[in-house]
């Protein structure tokens, strides 16, 4: 993301020649062009296995 926003700012190309250029479609360049932050992912969270017994767990290790 941030090669995309240096070479559209600091040398002059255009989103369609960033995009040509590093391989990537228009619409990647236009969203890292829309932000000055790099992207964030985030995972659902998932459950475990052990969630639905956990508290039959805890109760027998309790002394």
């Amino acid at each position: 993301m941030a090669e995309i926003r240096r070479l559209h700012r600091a040398e002059g190309l255009s989103a369609r020649a960033v995009a040509r250029k590093l391989g990537v479609s228009r619409g990647t360049v236009a969203r890292a062009l829309a932000t000055d932050r790099p992207p964030v992912y985030q995972r659902p969270l998932k459950g475990s296995a052990v969630d639905a017994v956990e508290p039959a767990i805890r109760e027998l290790l309790t002394p």
